[in-house]
């Protein structure tokens, strides 16, 4: 008989730990750390309160989408970084916003048909690092430059020299732009809006929402995974910068349309920030758990990819969270808590009511009918994206070590967490604490 417990058709997957670095907004300008610096620091503090040394880890798994150009293969730049020394593998893996919890998921595959026992993994991105990028005109003159024999050709390549040459290419925003739909991410988010008629003061309602529950959650004490990080300055970094304690409905509603002026709903008040982070979790098997003695946040239960259509990627977590429901026998009711990434206001409440729509879930998820509704008082309960920030390549790690703090805390069975994913996808992940769980959950 199978395992109740087991992943996939695997052993039993643990949370065993967890940390993240605080996100830190972006100013136009780079910022204090690039992204191997940022999870080195976050997993610097984690793995020194383990009971084991990081040569010990089996591999290092890590989502990143911008790495620097000295950060080919981030992670193993980053494992070698943390001491896990040169036996321990790592890698690195790339979808876009679901990077993070990419990365978690083949760690626990790798675990539950037993590769590995103790893996390391997370998501880091320094969105401020995003680099400028040479066009093509100025590429091909370059290269033409290289070519030349002599003074005389140089000089004539010099004369051929125009304004527009020097035209940088933005790779951030070329990167948050949809190739094959040829739309930026928050034009897919102004037709959710259309689609679902969702109205611009309930957009900023939502926006309102975030930063308030965040600010409350900071207030609180309720965000422990956060360590504390310090530059090369001296400065140090402890709290996420994006929250706006003073931010009110007027306020929003005299921001400007980002993304289709002047008559589009999607602002940069009801958008998440462009922001540099790192997050980490610690996986294990039942093995380890026992052989370390080790604490147990949760176990994974379950996890599916989606894909959609690119124009409406932001629907992705719906598509991905109903598999589960479905797979695992669950109701909406036998979810404790709920992480939906919120990359716009507009996103998650098309999610919502995608969730609620009996021709939605009939024509587009083969469901005979509508699901129940989510409960917004367990749905991002200490905030989201909007007022955190999304750093794009973390959030899907940043979403599951929340919620399983927020199952601790409590004391509740279950949580999913999920993001939807640019270029039309979704992921999402499933969450059990309780029963069948060893010591610690």
């Amino acid at each position: 008989m199978a395992d109740p417990g087991a992943y996939r058709g695997g052993r039993p997957v643990y949370i065993v730990d967890g940390m993240r670095t605080p996100f830190l907004k972006a100013r136009g300008t780079p910022g204090p750390f690039r992204a191997a610096d940022l999870a080195v620091a976050a997993g610097r503090a984690l793995l020194l309160r383990q009971p084991f040394a990081p040569e010990e880890l089996d591999e290092v798994i890590l989502g990143c989408i911008i790495p620097g150009p000295d950060e080919a293969n981030i992670g193993r730049v980053v494992s070698l970084r943390l001491g896990c020394g040169k036996r321990v593998p790592a890698w690195t893996v790339q979808r876009n916003c679901g990077s993070g919890m990419e990365a978690v998921d083949a760690a626990a595959m790798n675990i539950a048909h037993g590769r590995a026992e103790l893996v390391l993994a997370g998501g880091t991105e320094a969105m401020s690092h995003a680099p400028l990028l040479l066009n093509d005109e100025m590429a091909e003159l370059l290269g033409e430059w290289g070519r030349a024999k002599s003074s005389g050709e140089r000089l004539s390549l010099l004369g051929r020299l125009r304004p527009g040459h020097f035209r940088p290419v933005i790779a951030l925003l070329r990167g948050l732009t949809d190739p094959v739909a040829g739309l930026s991410m928050g034009q897919t988010a102004e037709i959710l809006a259309h689609r679902f008629r969702i109205s611009r003061e309930r957009m900023d309602g939502y926006a309102l929402e975030s930063h308030l529950r965040l600010a409350r959650a900071r207030d609180e004490g309720r965000l422990a995974e956060i360590a504390v990080i310090c530059d090369s300055a001296g400065n140090y970094y402890d709290h996420d910068e994006g929250v706006r304690r003073d931010t009110e409905m007027a306020g929003l509603a005299r921001l400007r349309p980002a993304f289709e002026p002047p008559f589009g709903l999607v602002t940069a008040g009801n958008s998440a920030q462009v922001t540099d982070g790192a997050a980490w979790l610690l996986l294990a098997s039942a093995e380890a758990v026992g052989r370390y003695r080790l604490p147990v946040l949760g176990r994974i239960a379950d996890c599916h990819w989606a894909g959609v259509e690119p124009a409406e990627m932001g629907l992705g977590p719906v598509h991905a969270m109903a598999p589960i429901l479905a797979r695992q026998g669950l109701d909406v009711a036998d979810v404790d808590y709920w992480e939906i990434n919120e990359a716009f206001a507009a996103q998650v409440l098309a999610c919502l009511a995608a969730w609620q729509s009996p021709e939605y879930c009939r024509e587009e998820l083969g469901l005979a009918g509508p699901l129940p509704p989510i409960d917004p008082e367990r749905l991002n309960v200490d905030g989201g994206a909007v007022a955190i920030g999304h750093p794009v390549g973390t959030s899907g790690a940043r979403i599951v070590l929340h919620l399983c703090h927020v199952l601790a805390r409590e004391n509740a069975r279950r949580g999913m967490a999920s993001l939807c994913i640019g270029g039309g996808q979704g992921g999402a992940m499933l969450i059990e604490r309780g029963e069948g769980v060893p010591h610690g959950a």
